[in-house]
């Protein structure tokens, strides 16, 4: 089963059994990071000076990606030449990726999905884990690369990138040391896996996602 960046970001962020999400703030960046990704390594959208481009709206079959395709397209054409930033998409996209990201999860059977209220007003949604296949494959790529030394392919070493920039190394390995880990995932962050245009799609999403915590940890610090 083919599942996107975003998917398998979502997938690791996921508590198995509880299906509660964690560090989700971060996640939400990556996922974003990841679908927009998605969309340059299928020759759909090119990201260049940190503006984007739709240089093809042809949909790629991916029910997930294609939804983002027509919102970015449509995004875009109300954008002046040259005024369409990949941050401010990044931006308005981290609001509902991982709301879609987890109902396409839930559409392929991977998670169930269970509903609650807090205080009995504010209805929540958690999704359990329901078919522990596509996550169990996941970890055993990511242990092959990031612990065993092999060479990555394009996606995988796209994923450590995006996990990596998101500081989201504790949801591939959660039972190590992230000084154990970190050093490898910097190494195939920094390496020669991909073309500039992805790498600027990762790139902006770190770079906004800096910006937005340090924003939050000054407004903190200044109520403080």
């Amino acid at each position: 089963m083919h599942v996107t960046l975003a998917e398998e970001l979502v997938l690791l962020s996921l508590d198995d059994r509880t299906g509660a999400p964690k560090e989700s703030v971060n996640t939400a960046w990556a996922a974003a990071g990841g679908l927009l990704a998605e969309l340059v390594l299928a020759g759909r959208v090119d990201v260049a000076d940190g503006r984007l481009a739709v240089v093809d709206r042809t949909p790629t079959g991916d029910s997930l990606l294609d939804g983002r395709l027509e919102r970015l397209d449509e995004w875009v054409g109300t954008k002046r030449p040259g005024k369409a930033k990949a941050a401010d998409w990044l931006t308005k996209d981290r609001s509902t990726v991982l709301r879609d990201t987890e109902l396409r999860l839930y559409e392929r059977g991977l998670v169930t999905e269970e509903r609650h209220r807090v205080l009995g007003i504010f209805p929540v949604r958690h999704y359990p884990e329901a078919d522990g296949s596509v996550e169990r494959a996941l970890r055993e790529r990511l242990t092959a690369v990031v612990l065993d030394g092999a060479e990555p392919e394009l996606r995988t070493a796209a994923l450590i990138a995006l996990l990596h920039s998101a500081k989201l190394h504790r949801l591939a390995f959660p039972d190590l040391p992230r000084k154990q880990v970190e050093p490898r995932f910097a190494e195939i962050a920094a390496g020669d896996w991909a073309g500039e245009s992805v790498r600027e799609a990762i790139k902006n999403m770190q770079l906004m996602m800096a910006a937005v915590i340090a924003a939050t940890t000054a407004a903190t610090a200044a109520t403080a």
